[in-house]
Order: C-alpha cells, then sequence, then structure tokens
C-alpha cells in the first residue's frame, strides 16, 4: 500500500498540492482524476520522486520514501514500474530491446534469461510476434502495449500509469484498461493512474480520488461516483458522454417505473 500524508508541493509562491491524504491499496486500480491543471500529474510526480513535495510523507508500505537517501531512492524506484503519456519508447531499438532496457540497468541476469524474461512480458501483452519491430512500425496501442510490457518487467510491486489511453480510440482504451486491471490482479501491484477517461473511472476503478485545485475533494468506488453530492465531481465527471448516457438511463428507468 502508499500513502500519502498531509502532502503539499508549491513552486515559488503557488501551492499546486495542498494537504493532500490518501492511499492507494494493494491489488487494485487506484485511479486519479482531475480537470487539466487540477494537480493530479504533480502528485504522481511527487510519489515516484521526479518531484520533492514542500512537505509530507509518502509511504510505501510504511517506509517514508521522502526522507529516504539518495542511494535508498534508487534502490526503492527498482521496486517500481512506470508507464508514460507518450509510451516513451526508444526509436532506435527493437520491440525486444526496449522491453529489455530496464533488465539492462538492473538485474544481473545473463543475456539468455534477460530475453527471456522481456519475451515473456511480450506474450502477456500479446504481443510475442512483434519482438523485432521497431516502435515507428507499430500503432500507437501496440507502443502502450510494448510500455506495459517493459514497466512490468522486474516484477515491479507499484505500478504508475500516466494518462495510458491518451490518443487512444476507445477500443483500444479498453483493451489498455482491461490489461493494466488484469496485471493488477495477477501480480498483486498497487497500481495508480492518472486519467480523466470516464471510461476507465467506471470499467477499472476500484479506488477513485479526485483531486481539485490541488485539494483531495473526494474519494470512493465506482459504484459510489454516480451517486455522488460533491458537486465539483459532478461538473467533472456529467460532462463526459459516458455519464450522460448513464443517468439518462436512470431516468428513463424512473420514469417507467413511476407508469
Amino acid at each position: 500500500m502508499i500513502e500519502v500524508r498531509h502532502l503539499y508541493k508549491s513552486f515559488e509562491d503557488k501551492d499546486v498540492l495542498k494537504d493532500i491524504n490518501a492511499h492507494f491499496d494493494n491489488g487494485k486500480t487506484n485511479l486519479i482524476i482531475g480537470q487539466s491543471g487540477s494537480g493530479k500529474t504533480v502528485l504522481m510526480k511527487n510519489l515516484v520522486g521526479l518531484l520533492d513535495p514542500t512537505s509530507g510523507e509518502v509511504l510505501y508500505d510504511g517506509r517514508n520514501f521522502v526522507a529516504m537517501s539518495k542511494t535508498e531512492k534508487v534502490k526503492m524506484r527498482r521496486e517500481m514500474g512506470m508507464i508514460f503519456q507518450s509510451a516513451a519508447l526508444f526509436d532506435s531499438l527493437s520491440v525486444l530491446e526496449n522491453v529489455m532496457f530496464p533488465l539492462d540497468m538492473f538485474s544481473t541476469m545473463n543475456l539468455k534469461d534477460r530475453q527471456r524474461r522481456a519475451m515473456e512480458c511480450l506474450e502477456r501483452v500479446n504481443l510475442k510476434d512483434a519482438h523485432a519491430k521497431f516502435p515507428g512500425e507499430l500503432s500507437g496501442g501496440m507502443q502502450k502495449r510494448v510500455a506495459i510490457a517493459r514497466a512490468i518487467v522486474l516484477n515491479p510491486k507499484y505500478l504508475f500509469c500516466d494518462e495510458p489511453n491518451s490518443g487512444l480510440d476507445p477500443k483500444t482504451s479498453l483493451v489498455i484498461d482491461e490489461l493494466l486491471h488484469g496485471i493488477t490482479k495477477e501480480y498483486n501491484t498497487t497500481t495508480i493512474i492518472n486519467t480523466h477517461d470516464m471510461n476507465s473511472v467506471m470499467g477499472i476503478g476500484e479506488n477513485i480520488i479526485f483531486i481539485c485545485e490541488g485539494r483531495k475533494e473526494w474519494e470512493g468506488t465506482k459504484e459510489e461516483v454516480i451517486d455522488s453530492t460533491n458537486e465539483k465531481l459532478n461538473d467533472l465527471v456529467f460532462a463526459s458522454d459516458l455519464f450522460k448516457k448513464v443517468k439518462q438511463a436512470e431516468m428513463e428507468a424512473e420514469r417507467k417505473g413511476l407508469k
């Protein structure tokens, strides 16, 4: 489990995160949602150490990441997998070499074992036959799946995903969602996903945290989103076509029930 306690982050005189308290559970897909500029990306960067909080704690199974030494943080990051919004693959490396990259950097495996492990991860994301291709030869959805394979190749305890469905069509987004949810359950990872995709919220949102103007405004499950009385959350979610359809269906069902 990852726990955040009284987290603040300021840039010069601007407070971006304000007293964030939250927990992210093992074996669950934990979603951070919010409008652009709400602070959700800054929060994730503080969680993984790309930014240092102004104050507060980030606890990984009770270990305070903020208070760790540089050496301890480097060791800690080996337990983390990261999927970037742009996939961030190396264009000059093959798909197999991209997935092997973390193993080349951090593992003590020999070459044959590194290749075997990378192929296992490619098979997990249904891309085993694409191992010799280069990123430029792949679709956006396939690139994201390669990024997922690379992120899990070191068997991370914690998996971070920054807008994994960005730029993808709805069908491909569903594939990515189901893949991330399945991996979370299979490996019992603590998965944290930044997203504005309400289909993801309703599809795989087991624990949802809503950030607005740097503050945590709401926390709950996907089942609780629709019935939320938080006006700011409602403004965000009911602006989506999905939630409009859900609400219309509920209203229609109620209307028919009254007849």
